[in-house]
C-alpha cells in the first residue's frame, strides 16, 4: 500500500513516524527524570535545574539547526537528533551514585539537541510538500502533524510514570534507547531525499529572520509557551505528588491523559477556528484567543487563593487550559509555516523554535524557582501575565487585508 503512495506523501509519512517515535520517549524520558530525581530528594528547583542545559541547547539547536537543515538537508538532521537521543539515554543508564546533577545536566543537553532537530526538521519539511498556495490544507497538515505529535508526548508521560514504577529507572532509560536505535538506524536507510536543503547556500548569518511578520510571532510564541511551562513542567507534578498525595501512575496517567487531549484538539483546530468559512487564522485570530487563554490560570489563581478544592480546580481547570492552549498553539504553528519563506524554509522555522525553545527555558526554571518560594498560585499568576503578554504581541501580527495587500503589490511589481 505505501508503494503506491507518491514520493513526498512516502517520505512524509516517513518523517512522521520518526517524530512520532522520538516524541513518544521524549515525554517518557521527562516525567522520568521528574519523578525518579524528586524521590532522591532533589527539591523542585533542583530539578528544574536538571532541564536547564536541556531548553538552552535547545535555543542554540533550533537558531543554528535551521542553517544547518538549509545546507545538508531536513533528512540529515532529523538523523543526527535521534542518534544524539540514543547518545543521551545510554548516559544515564549509569548507577545512580553517578548521576549527579553535572552528569545528568550533561545528558539533558544532547537531548534537548536532539529534540529541536527533530522537531525543527518534521515542521520545516510541511512547507515543502504541500502545493503553493494550499493554505487550507497546509493549516491540516500542520495542525495534523502537532496534534498527533502531542497526543504521543501524553503518551509518553504515562509510559514514563508506568515504567519507573515497574522496572526502575536505569532498565526503563535502556530499553528506550534500544527502541530509538532500532527506529534511527531504520531513518538512514529510507530516509533518502535531501529535503528543505536550500538552492542558495545560506550564510551563518541567515540564522537571525529578516521577517517583521516571523519575529513578533516568535515573541509571541516564547511568552506563549513560557506561560505553560511556568507551572506544568516542575510546579504541577510536584504539587500532585507532594501535596494531593498522587502516585507515580497518578501523576503520569493525568499528565499523560492531558497531554494526549491537547494534542487531539490541536488536530482538530482547523475546524474549531473556522473550517466553514474557508478562512484561515490571522493574526486577529491568535491575539483573540490568546485573550481567552489568559482568563483561565487567573481564575484558577482565585480559587485556589479561596481553597476551593484543589483537585477540583486542577483538574477542570487543566482541561480548560489544554483545550485553549491547543488552540492558540496550533495557529501559532500553520502562522510560522505559512510565513516562512519558501527557501530555506528552515531558516525562518528554526528562528521561531529557537523563541519556543527561549520560552520554555524561561518556564521551566521560573517554574521551580517560583514554586518553591512563593506556591501554585503565583505560578498561576506569572502565567496570566505571560499571556497578556502573547496576546498583545500577536495583535500586532498581519491581518487578512494586510496579506491581500501584499499579494496584490507583488503581482502589480513582477508586471
Amino acid at each position: 500500500m505505501l508503494a503506491r503512495l507518491s514520493a513526498d506523501v512516502r517520505q512524509y509519512l516517513l518523517i512522521t513516524g520518526n517524530y512520532w517515535a522520538f516524541t513518544l520517549t521524549d515525554g517518557a524520558l521527562r516525567m522520568l527524570v521528574v519523578l525518579h530525581f524528586h524521590e532522591l530528594g532533589y527539591s523542585p528547583l533542583q530539578v528544574a535545574l536538571l532541564f536547564l542545559f536541556y531548553e538552552i541547547f535547545g535555543v542554540v539547536t533550533n537558531l543554528v539547526g535551521g542553517w544547518l537543515g538549509a545546507k545538508i538537508g531536513l533528512n540529515r538532521t532529523m538523523n543526527i537528533g535521534l542518534l544524539l537521543q540514543v547518545v543521551a539515554l545510554g548516559m544515564l543508564t549509569v548507577p545512580t551514585v553517578w548521576l549527579t546533577v553535572p552528569w545528568v545536566m550533561a545528558a539533558q543537553a544532547l537531548s534537548g539537541i536532539a529534540k529541536d532537530l527533530n522537531k525543527m526538521s518534521a515542521k520545516s519539511s510541511i512547507k515543502l510538500l504541500v502545493p503553493k498556495g494550499e493554505q487550507g490544507a497546509l493549516y491540516r497538515w500542520v495542525a495534523a502533524l502537532t496534534g498527533s505529535k502531542n497526543a504521543l508526548k501524553g503518551v509518553g508521560f504515562f509510559l514514563g510514570g508506568g515504567l519507573l514504577a515497574l522496572l526502575g529507572f536505569r532498565v526503563s532509560v535502556a530499553a528506550m534507547a534500544c527502541v530509538l536505535l532500532i527506529v534511527g538506524l531504520a531513518s538512514l536507510v529510507t530516509l533518502t531525499r535531501d529535503l528543505g536543503k536550500a538552492k542558495r547556500q545560506p550564510k551563518f548569518r541567515d540564522i537571525f529572520s529578516k521577517s517583521r511578520s516571523v519575529n513578533v510571532l516568535s515573541a509571541a510564541r516564547l511568552f506563549l509557551f513560557g506561560a505553560r511551562d511556568v507551572w506544568f513542567v516542575v510546579a504541577l507534578p510536584v504539587f500532585l505528588y507532594d501535596t494531593l498525595h498522587w502516585d507515580f501512575w497518578q501523576v503520569g496517567g493525568f499528565l499523560s491523559a492531558w497531554v494526549i487531549g491537547y494534542g487531539f484538539v490541536q488536530g482538530i483546530a482547523p475546524w474549531v477556528t473556522g473550517k466553514k468559512s474557508g478562512r484561515v487564522p490571522d493574526g486577529r485570530a491568535a491575539s483573540a484567543w490568546a485573550g481567552f487563554l489568559a482568563a483561565v490560570p487567573a481564575v484558577m489563581a482565585l480559587l485556589l487563593a479561596a481553597r476551593t478544592p484543589a483537585a477540583s480546580v486542577l483538574i477542570g481547570g487543566l482541561a480548560l487550559f489544554g483545550v485553549l492552549f491547543a488552540i492558540n498553539s496550533s495557529l501559532h504553528s500553520y502562522l510560522i509555516v505559512s510565513y516562512a519563506s519558501e527557501d530555506g524554509v528552515s531558516l525562518d522555522v528554526g528562528f521561531y523554535y529557537t523563541a519556543n525553545a527561549t520560552g520554555r527555558l524561561v518556564g521551566t526554571v521560573l517554574s521551580g524557582a517560583i514554586y518553591q518560594t512563593a506556591g501554585l498560585v503565583a505560578c498561576l499568576w506569572w502565567s496570566c501575565a505571560f499571556i497578556g503578554i502573547a496576546a498583545t504581541l500577536a495583535a500586532a501580527l498581519p491581518r487578512h487585508a494586510d496579506i491581500a495587500r501584499r499579494h496584490v503589490t507583488a503581482s502589480s511589481s513582477r508586471d
